[in-house]
This record gives C-alpha cells, structure tokens and sequence, in this order.
C-alpha cells in the first residue's frame, strides 16, 4: 500500500511533548521587549498566534548571555526573565499551544555598542553596522557559551516552556563557527569540518543533558549560508548527519542565509531598501542607502521555496524534520507532509494574520494573503508587524 502522509492539522508528537498539530509559528524577533523582560505586548502577540491554531510558538532570541544579542532590548536568559517568562507560557498553554524558547548567542551579528560589551566571533572582524571589531572567542568563551546553553535551557523548564530550539543558523555564533569564510582559525574549533562543527555538537549535549527528557529539543539549522566560500550544502549535510547520530535533538528546523552578509536568502521577494534606511540613525542609514543593494540582494519568492535543498538532508537524515521557507498555503503544507516532513514552520503568514492555521485547517485551498513585500523586516525594533494588517506597536515595561 503507498504510504500515506500524515495530516497536519492533526496532533503529533515531538520527543516527549504532544503537539495539537504540525504548524510551528518559527521565530522572529517580536520587538516587545524594551527591558529585555517579558512586557505584555509579548505575550498577547504570541497568545493571538496560539489561539489562532498554530501547534508551537517560538519566542525569538531569548539570548544566552547579555553580549549574544543583536540588541540590548532582547532578553537574555536569567532569573529576573523568569516570572514574566512564566506568564508568557500560562498564557499559550491557555489557548491550547505549546510553546518554544529560541536560545542562542549572536556571536558576530550582536551589535556590541548596543550591548556595550564585545561581540564574539571566531576571529577579528570589523562589523560596520556597530562600526566596531568583534573580539575572537576564547576557549574559555566557548566554554562559557557553552554552559550558558545549558542554564538558559534549565531556566526554560522553570518559566514552563515545552521545548528550546537551538540557534545553529544564520551566522550567528555557532553558525559562524560552521563557516570557513568566518572561521579561520587553527585550533580543535577551526580548519577541519569536525572541528567546525564541535561548538555545535558540544552545546547540544549540554543542553540535552541538561533537560534530559523533560522537554523537546530543536535546532535551527542552516543547510547553506548564501555566501561564497561560506557553509554549504555539502558540509551541511555532514553536520546535520552528525547532529543526528548523536542523539541529542528531536528535531531540525532546516534555514539558510546570513544575517551578517546576506539575509535576503532566507527570506525572498521584496527588499524594502529606503525603510531599512529610514529604520536605523546616521551614519548607518546613508551607509544603507550606499551599499544597501550589496547586502540586500533581491532573491523572488516561490511558495516553498527551501523545499528543493530540504530535501536532500530528508532522504538522508533519520530525524524529525521541520520544513522552513514560504510555507503559506494548504497545497505548500500538504506537499511537505506528503514528501515526508514531521512539521512545517511559517512566520511571516502569521505576521500577517494570526488566524491563518485555522482557515488552513478548515479551507482546502487556503493561501496566505502575505505579499512577501518584506516591509515587517525593518519594523523589528519598533514591534514586529504586518504594516499591511496591524498599527504600530506600543510597547510599555
């Protein structure tokens, strides 16, 4: 008999947590956290996202340590986070949702003047959006960071999240480690592919360790970076087998691009240059205005549009994967199941409109009335947003 794919809209399991249905509301920074606390604003972005269907909700960047931030307004994991953290999950779990934490450290994309501490990478590298040098990690850094996966983590389980996905993407820390354009070093972290990959593979065995069976483990994993002489296809696939054979993670929501040197890869369709412009003060807005059209290369959109690459690392990987990348209609959700992935993510159709996984659910051939126009990007500092759907945020301590 042919196999026959799972509906999503039904309740599925991942690792020890039980899932209304397949559709996880991916991250992306929420914009509500003036004092890198949970504020109310939080809360009900992430309440409307779960009363409108979706199976998980990820909280965006709840960083692992106070300089692994891309801004000093996100949270960072400590016990002052946790009572508002806590309101935050009672509030998902209210709606019948299950809830994720995002840990990670920024690494080389952390804008260290905004966090007055230094921004770690592999190595020296000037960052013109900080216009400062990025401090090489150390050892004793890796360690640190390490370990602070691990508290983070542990701190989930108390504010009541159902599980962590670990930021190994986007030329964030670990994902820079990955890269041999970033990582130049000579050391047990650099010049092989094994040991490129053994901050990641450290820092999930931590974390597993850590929470044990308690709640879900997720990583974000780039399967390219976008970047020439940067982590490929190939060597991600090494990674990813590499991830999965140690046993440590319960699924991979599988992304590309580079915050640090090209983010349109991840997100295709519009660039809204002159709003990213007008988003950040002189003297890096005329810098935007020059050079924008380097860094912001246009890439068009296609309904999933990862799913070509995803599948690679699905015909080889034994692990629960996550599909990523215009995931905004029923046909898009049906082809990932049918093509065997556990779960899809989506992000900005539910900037759009919270409610989308219920019309998913209830209409066969339900799109998303996203127009991939991109104008929610440059709204991150501010209150992320559809600017096509929702009034600006207020957001209030």
């Amino acid at each position: 008999m042919p196999h026959q794919p799972p509906d999503a809209f039904q309740p599925a399991q991942l690792g020890p947590v039980r899932l209304r249905n397949r559709i996880i509301k991916a991250a992306t920074f929420e914009g509500r956290t003036p004092d890198a606390l949970v504020t109310d604003e939080l809360i009900e972005f992430h309440r409307a996202v779960a009363a409108g269907g979706a199976g998980l909700t990820t909280v965006a960047y709840c960083a692992v340590a106070p300089e692994g931030r891309t801004d000093r307004h996100q949270i960072w994991m400590r016990p002052d986070a946790v009572p508002g953290l806590r309101r935050l999950t009672d509030a998902v779990h209210a709606e019948g949702g299950a809830i994720s934490a995002q840990l990670g450290h920024a690494g080389p994309v952390a804008n260290a003047a905004s966090n007055r501490a230094p921004a770690l990478a592999p190595g020296k590298r000037f960052n013109p959006i900080d216009m400062r040098f990025t401090h090489a990690a150390t050892h004793a850094d890796i360690r640190r960071v390490i370990t602070a996966h691990a508290d983070a983590a542990r701190l989930a389980v108390e504010a009541g999240f159902d599980a962590v996905e670990l930021h190994f993407g986007h030329n964030y820390l670990i994902s820079s480690f990955l890269s041999p354009a970033l990582n130049k070093r000579s050391d047990q972290y650099g010049g092989s592919l094994a040991n490129r990959a053994r901050f990641a593979r450290q820092t999930a065995d931590a974390v597993r360790r850590e929470v044990g069976a308690t709640i879900a483990v997720l990583a974000k994993f780039n399967m390219d970076d976008g970047v020439r002489g940067g982590f490929g296809l190939d060597e991600s696939l090494d990674v990813a087998r590499w991830l999965a054979e140690d046993g440590n993670l319960d699924a991979m929501e599988l992304t590309v691009g580079s915050s640090l040197l090209n983010p349109m890869y991840l997100f295709r369709g519009d660039v809204p240059l002159r709003e990213f412009a007008a988003a950040f003060p002189p003297p890096q807005r005329w810098g935007i205005r020059l050079v924008g059209k380097r860094f912001l290369r246009s890439y068009p959109y296609r309904d999933a549009y990862l799913l070509d690459d995803a599948r690679r690392f699905r015909a080889e990987l034994d692990l629960p994967l996550v599909l990523l990348g215009g995931i905004a209609s029923r046909a898009a959700i049906d082809t990932a199941m049918a093509d065997g992935f556990e779960f899809v993510a989506m992000a900005r159709a539910l900037l759009h409109d919270p409610d989308l996984v219920h019309r998913l659910r209830d209409e066969a051939n339900a799109t998303s009335l996203c127009t991939h126009c991109n104008q929610c990007m440059p709204t991150i500092y501010r209150g992320t947003r559809c600017v096509l759907t929702t009034p600006a945020v207020v957001t209030r301590p």
